[in-house]
């Protein structure tokens, strides 16, 4: 019996997750399958969103849905946020300590076992700050 949380090792299964872990970006499937392409020029478009749906399921990357917008996907499974860039559409990482003291605090309410949640900042990056605040000048 395979343990929980196992996924069979496949070709298509690392060069994904090689692709997602050479990123700092969180790209969406279609940018993945450009990339797995580079290595693997059959791969069909239909593959990529299986393994990464399996993946995903468990628990070897992040899925990260955002309404009508296409997916994004993160090689970091781990607990952590994310910004969302209003303008530009970029996602940056953002690693809290709020993490874990959220969850303790929800389980210290009485009875809840959390095993995950998700949350998301919204604004402008950085970068987008910059450059209204220089047409603003």
């Amino acid at each position: 019996m395979k343990p929980k949380g196992f996924v069979r090792r496949t070709r298509q299964r690392e060069v994904i997750l090689e692709v997602l872990r050479g990123t700092d970006c969180h790209p969406t499937a279609d940018w993945v399958y450009q990339e797995v392409r580079k290595e693997m020029p059959h791969v069909s478009l239909g593959t990529i969103y299986r393994n990464l749906k399996t993946l995903s399921e468990h628990g070897e990357i992040q899925e990260l849905a955002y309404g009508s917008t296409h997916s994004r996907f993160d090689a970091r499974a781990h607990s952590h946020y994310h910004f969302v860039c209003e303008e530009c559409g970029a996602i940056d990482d953002l690693d809290m300590e709020a993490v874990v003291e959220l969850e303790d605090q929800v389980e210290k309410l009485g009875g809840y076992q959390v095993k995950s949640h998700r949350l998301e900042f919204y604004g402008l990056c950085p970068q987008c700050v910059q450059e209204k605040q220089a047409k603003a000048n």
